[in-house]
């Protein structure tokens, strides 16, 4: 299995033409009888080997978090995250390895963060809120460092969204330490750094919108990061996991979901989908149950949305270009293009 980023990498040191890339292009989306543009396509895995050396990663990982941490929290943290670095250089910059890459890079900067809030909980001090929401920030800053060094030497895509994460939990602490009275209103904050997010994801998307370089791939990660951001929020502020919805709520959930499929059809991503599904299944249940079909609620709405998604995905390309026709031309030149036809031999 061959990424976009294989092929930029063999046209680059001249194994293809950048023609006979575009042919295999070509090729692969004319016997898939689906446009590239709209198969999403990331790299998660190059082959079986991938699972066997992530497996040995987490392994040694664990291992020398487990036995810093019987010294210290914060060795704990420094261990894991100079372990990932270091075994980073082999598995991610010359193995060129996909899912390995994408654990080392989480575990790289989830051992700064643990350094440095380990380290604050081996000094046992009791700071205030406000002190602690600036630590927060400071330790998202420096996560955020560590990440945009991370992608300078090894560019592996999912990089960009853990920095842009941990951005988003610097704004939250930065104004939970300004004003303490916001931390009621935490959710919306995150809310907005989802918006963020997504904005910037679609900067990269509008830079590849024939998807065929590695910016797609990390336009792909940051609108897996968004997409939670915006769709927990949303349906946290409507009380939609409280114990009980009513009509109006479940109504209210599916709507908004329909509008969520909307947006994935005109920017030509899914993640938003994913990340409010268990919403709408949940309020899809219980306005099955409030009709009357208690025993079979599950079925039904099991039923219901698996069809639906089923048949958006089947006719994914016919749906979104009746959506990108609709809008105005200049914003059309922004998105990823409907189509890519495929050369003739």
């Amino acid at each position: 299995m061959y990424s976009e980023t294989d092929l930029e990498a063999a046209v680059a040191a001249g194994v293809i033409t950048p023609a006979a890339a575009e042919a295999f292009r070509n090729h692969v989306a004319a016997g898939r009888a689906t446009p590239t543009v709209d198969e999403e396509s990331f790299r998660l895995l190059t082959g079986f080997n991938d699972i066997f050396v992530s497996i040995a990663l987490v392994l040694l990982l664990v291992a020398l978090g487990w036995i810093g941490g019987e010294r210290s929290a914060a060795l704990a943290g420094a261990l894991v995250a100079g372990a990932s670095w270091g075994l980073a250089e082999y598995f991610t910059r010359r193995r060129r390895m996909a899912l390995p890459s994408i654990l080392l890079l989480l575990s790289f900067t989830g051992g700064v963060a643990a350094t440095m809030i380990g380290a604050l909980v081996d000094m046992q001090a009791d700071f205030g809120d406000r002190t602690s929401a600036l630590f927060l920030a400071g330790i998202g800053v420096i996560t955020a460092a560590a990440a945009w060094g991370h992608w300078l030497r090894f560019r592996v895509p999912i990089t960009v969204a853990a920095g842009a994460v941990s951005l988003v939990g610097v704004v939250v602490a930065l104004a939970l330490a300004i004003n303490q009275n916001l931390v009621d209103h935490v959710t919306w904050l995150v809310l907005a750094g989802g918006v963020a997010t997504f904005a910037f994801a679609m900067w990269w998307d509008m830079s590849d919108r024939t998807r065929q370089t590695r910016r797609s791939d990390v336009a792909f990660w940051l609108h897996l990061a968004a997409a939670p951001m915006i769709a927990h929020p949303i349906f946290h502020a409507l009380g939609v996991l409280d114990g009980t919805i009513g009509t109006a709520q479940a109504a209210i959930v599916i709507a908004l979901y329909i509008v969520f499929a909307m947006i994935s059809l005109t920017v030509d991503r899914r993640a938003l989908l994913v990340s409010s599904l268990a919403y709408v299944l949940y309020a899809m249940s219980a306005l099955f149950e409030k009709f009357g079909a208690v025993s079979m609620s599950v079925a039904l709405t099991g039923l219901v949305i698996g069809s639906a998604l089923l048949t958006l995905s089947a006719f994914w390309h016919t749906a979104r270009r009746l959506m990108v026709n609709t809008l105005p031309g200049d914003l059309r030149a922004k998105l990823p293009v409907l189509d890519r036809p495929a050369i003739s031999a």
